[in-house]
């Protein structure tokens, strides 16, 4: 596996399936189930696009102006972009709003597959929307891992 984290350059082998990782971060709010993915899918021949920067600061100011900030948002919707498959997680312990806009952006794009847990605040919307545009969804972290690993090794 080849793990790219924000802001490294999105070195993508178009031979392998590419994966990113969308869902709650919130700083000191989600637990970094980015990582956790990732290490169990660390024996797959595939890319995972990890937004869950190391040295982000919850400081920086949310304009296009502020250049750091301009960097995170535009490599996400790149690697968005560029991604075989988008795979979403709405942690029932945040409200994750900028989640909820990258998946409106994957509908008709991109091939994806969410995992919304039950608690998640906003889980009828999420639903619905799965159902109305034909997005499959999981109920766990875990059966997220197995659906990549289903797509990284299709018989």
């Amino acid at each position: 596996m080849k793990h790219i984290k924000s802001p490294n350059p999105l070195d993508i082998d178009q031979t392998r399936l590419s994966v990113f990782l969308a869902g709650s971060i919130e700083q000191g709010t989600a637990d970094d189930w980015q990582t956790a993915v990732a290490n169990a899918l660390q024996d797959l021949d595939i890319t995972v696009l990890n937004p869950r920067r190391d040295a982000w600061d919850a400081s920086w100011l949310q304009s296009m102006e502020f250049a750091p900030f301009r960097e995170q948002v535009e490599w996400e919707l790149e690697a968005q972009e560029k991604a075989d498959l988008i795979a979403f997680y709405f942690s029932p312990t945040t409200r994750s709003p900028i989640t909820l806009l990258e998946l409106g952006l994957a509908i008709g794009q991109r091939r994806a597959i969410v995992c919304c847990p039950d608690g998640y605040w906003r889980k009828g919307n999420v639903d619905i929307v799965c159902t109305r545009y034909g997005i499959p969804q999981v109920a766990t972290l875990d059966d997220l891992i197995k659906y990549i690993c289903s797509e990284a090794s299709p018989n």
